[in-house]
């Protein structure tokens, strides 16, 4: 239905923001919901964010996604913050009620959902995550939630993967980038949770004939689809986990927060984005 003047209004908000597959994936969802309702993207500025953010906490918008570079601003204005937004240290979701600025982290919980829907057991043995940025902090959080055994981390920088560790998962292993293999031994899952494969760029390579058969690689990359990272996997003969499983997992709790209701089952979220991502020739 075309939206009236009493639509509901949320949206995404970050910088660049035109590549942002969000508002298809709302849009597809009020859609088939039936909803009046709008969900729109908002290119801001690092240094406007707080005040974007507290402006429009006084208007009818329900709330915000919140992507590069902003997560930590959207915890930084918040008046009320979730566990699982403090503990990461970043916010991707906002929602705003009477003036009230509310953070979340739904990063967390739509990387378990994506594992889950793959029918992937996260907590089945030790996971090697590689990487130590914003998507790192939100998978070791979400692993530690899901009583994975051991927690393996990799980072170029050795102390920014000692910082994570000591603040979300003090037990961890840490492996020297260089010696990453290393963590492959006897590991149940790998997370790409570097920026390396996107779009073209430089890829992850793993010696996986070092992993057991029953690994599986999940890459946080949605651009291209199939990474360097997960194509390697695969012919090694191990499962993989796309990155747009994550994205759509972390959708589906926020348009919940916006709107009140579930995402429509009847669409293959998916399906649509990839056809987004790879339209036919």
């Amino acid at each position: 239905m075309k939206p009236t003047g009493a639509a509901q209004m949320a949206g995404v908000a970050g910088d660049p923001i035109a590549h942002s597959l969000s508002p298809s994936l709302m849009a597809a969802w009020i859609e088939a919901a039936g909803l009046d309702a709008i969900y729109s993207p908002f290119r801001i500025a690092r240094s406007d964010a707080e005040t974007f953010f507290r402006a429009l906490a006084q208007t009818q918008c329900a709330g915000l996604n919140v992507t590069l570079p902003h997560k930590q601003s959207a915890l930084a204005v918040a008046d009320q913050v979730s566990p699982a937004a403090r503990a990461i240290g970043a916010a991707n979701l906002l929602t705003f009620r009477d003036g009230i600025i509310h953070a979340d982290n739904t990063d967390a919980t739509g990387f378990l959902s994506a594992l889950l829907a793959r029918g992937v057991e996260p907590a089945r043995g030790p996971a090697l995550v590689l990487g130590a940025g914003g998507a790192a902090r939100a998978i070791v959080y979400a692993l530690g939630q899901a009583g994975v055994p051991e927690i393996r981390l990799s980072n170029r920088s050795r102390s920014n993967a000692a910082d994570l560790a000591r603040d979300l998962a003090p037990n961890a292993r840490i492996h020297d980038w260089d010696d990453r293999d290393q963590g492959l031994d006897g590991v149940a899952l790998v997370v790409n949770a570097t920026s390396l494969g996107l779009s073209g760029g430089s890829d992850l390579a793993m010696d996986w004939h070092r992993a057991p058969a029953d690994t599986v690689a999940a890459d946080s990359v949605y651009k291209p689809l199939q990474t360097g990272f997960l194509r390697d996997a695969a012919a090694c003969g191990l499962g993989t986990v796309d990155g747009l499983g994550m994205l759509i997992g972390q959708a589906r709790p926020s348009f919940e927060a916006f709107f009140g209701i579930s995402p429509p089952e009847r669409i293959d979220a998916h399906a649509l984005l990839q056809a987004m991502l790879e339209p036919a020739s």
